[in-house]
């Protein structure tokens, strides 16, 4: 998959360094990957959410941290949706961000 923008991941990282290494292992894993339906991605994510309107949410760092996906399975790319705390993602329409 291509992802579209570590820049987002990294920022967001520097701001909150306790969950970096998740943040690059998860970006790595996905680079790597051929996910071609939503059940791929949750054989290897069991918490992630596949949410609608190609959107999928994985939690981060035991769930402190929300990322949102959004996924061109055809296109092979992912963008990154948005990035926050739990509470952040609490307030944020995630189907539509």
């Amino acid at each position: 998959m291509r992802v579209i923008a570590k820049k987002t991941l990294r920022e967001f990282w520097n701001k909150h360094n306790d969950c970096e290494q998740q943040l690059k292992a998860w970006y790595l894993e996905a680079s790597k990957a051929k996910w071609t339906n939503p059940n791929e991605i949750k054989s290897e994510y069991p918490s992630a959410s596949i949410i609608g309107n190609d959107r999928v949410v994985f939690n981060i760092k035991g769930n402190s941290y929300r990322l949102i996906i959004k996924i061109n399975f055809d296109y092979q790319m992912v963008w990154i949706r948005f990035i926050g705390t739990h509470a952040e993602y609490d307030k944020i329409n995630a189907k539509g961000i």
